[in-house]
């Protein structure tokens, strides 16, 4: 699928944000993110009901630096940084986030409201960064704002 097949735009910075996506749409559109020349990186979060097992994962696939606070401010601040991660633009792919948003909707909205606020900082750079959450239900809805 081409990059115009998900209808987001994405050639458009000002398209970058969060969006929902169906399980079934993680491979071909982070295949159209590594062709348009960004940093993809998929965090697996199958099984993952709390936060602390949320920031780790994410600590650990975004290699944040040792000392990584493992609280809410302590991502926005690694998520506005990402100097250990030169890019031209980031796609970031949450997997499986169903069991999540079910048992910690409350932390579960907030990732998503911390991913809102670096796609903003990062759009005053002209560095698209998106973060694509993928939910079962979303599968009849790709593309939609979760």
């Amino acid at each position: 699928m081409n990059h115009d097949g998900f209808e987001l735009g994405l050639h458009d910075i000002n398209n970058a944000g969060v969006y929902a996506i169906g399980n079934g749409d993680v491979g071909p559109l982070s295949a159209a993110m590594r062709d348009a020349g960004l940093r993809v990186v998929q965090i697996d979060l199958d099984g993952c009901q709390d936060k602390r097992t949320l920031l780790m994962r994410l600590a650990a696939r975004l290699d944040f630096p040792t000392g990584f606070g493992g609280n809410w401010d302590a991502l926005t601040d690694n998520l506005r940084d990402l100097a250990w991660l030169p890019a031209n633009g980031y796609a970031l792919f949450f997997n499986d986030a169903d069991a999540l948003r079910a048992h910690a909707g409350a932390d579960f909205d907030t990732l998503l409201d911390v991913l809102d606020d670096a796609s903003g900082y990062w759009s005053e750079s002209n560095v698209p960064f998106w973060a694509f959450v993928a939910l079962q239900d979303a599968d009849t809805e790709a593309g939609a704002e979760p």
